[in-house]
């Protein structure tokens, strides 16, 4: 199936806004700090805020296009489940690597750190599942119980 390159885009880019909200105003009500990834990368480019957000949007549209391409069509559920487990990779990524290039340490260096982390990245996988599967022409049902599987 081909994918819908603007739907893909349309999906990255929203999942990576709702990303960043849940880390900007719903993590406070949870008691964690707020978080936002755009801000954490223009840090590392010198404090220019554009470069934070556009790297930080970048990063969401290429790995909606790793999802949309590679993954959907390969992990079980429905695709909001589909989109979360995928978004489990880059959260690790970001724990294991990012975080510490960043002199933030091994999985931020905090349990509540991560765990903010770790949803924020589960409301973009999920969201990224919805959007991908309506607008990108990602597989509507893949996995182990789906006809495609069952085709295979």
């Amino acid at each position: 199936m081909k994918t819908n390159i603007a739907g893909v885009i349309t999906a990255g880019v929203i999942a990576t806004l709702v990303m960043t909200g849940v880390g900007l105003y719903v993590a406070p009500m949870m008691g964690m700090p707020a978080m936002n990834p755009a801000d954490m990368l223009a840090a590392q480019m010198g404090g220019i805020a554009a470069a934070g957000w556009a790297g930080h949007l970048m990063i969401g549209v290429v790995l909606a296009f790793i999802y949309a391409t590679v993954a959907a069509s390969r992990l079980p559920g429905p695709p909001v489940v589909r989109g979360a487990l995928f978004s489990l990779a880059p959260w690790l990524m970001a724990q294991i690597v990012v975080m510490p290039m960043m002199g933030m340490g091994l999985f931020s260096s905090s349990a509540v750190l991560a765990t903010g982390s770790l949803i924020g990245h589960l409301v973009y996988g999920a969201v990224l599942g919805g959007i991908v599967s309506v607008t990108a022409g990602a597989p509507a049902q893949a996995g182990h119980g789906s006809a495609a599987a069952s085709a295979a």
